[in-house]
């Protein structure tokens, strides 16, 4: 079991990313948050197995289909214990 910070820059805000990003977390059985930033940026914390996160990371790199992502920044984080995965405001 593994925690990761993700940061997803290019066209990601406004295309529904984060509410497909939680579909596609909560379908690979992984837990955390996802939300946009001040910057145009979207970030998310998962955790859960390891498989599954790396198909998290790729789809990360796809996005929901009007996305455009430039860069997907992946960092090893702290576990938090979530009980669940959310769209925060």
């Amino acid at each position: 079991m593994k925690h990761i910070n993700v940061k997803i820059t290019g066209r990601v805000q406004g295309v529904w990313y984060r509410g497909s990003a939680r579909y596609e977390a909560m379908s690979l059985g992984l837990k955390g948050f996802v939300c946009n930033c001040p910057d145009g940026s979207v970030y998310l914390e998962a955790e859960g197995a390891e498989m599954a996160l790396q198909s998290l990371i790729q789809w990360c790199h796809r996005g929901p289909e009007l996305a455009r992502v430039e860069k997907v920044e992946v960092e090893e984080g702290e576990w938090q214990n979530f009980e669940t995965f959310e769209v925060k405001r």
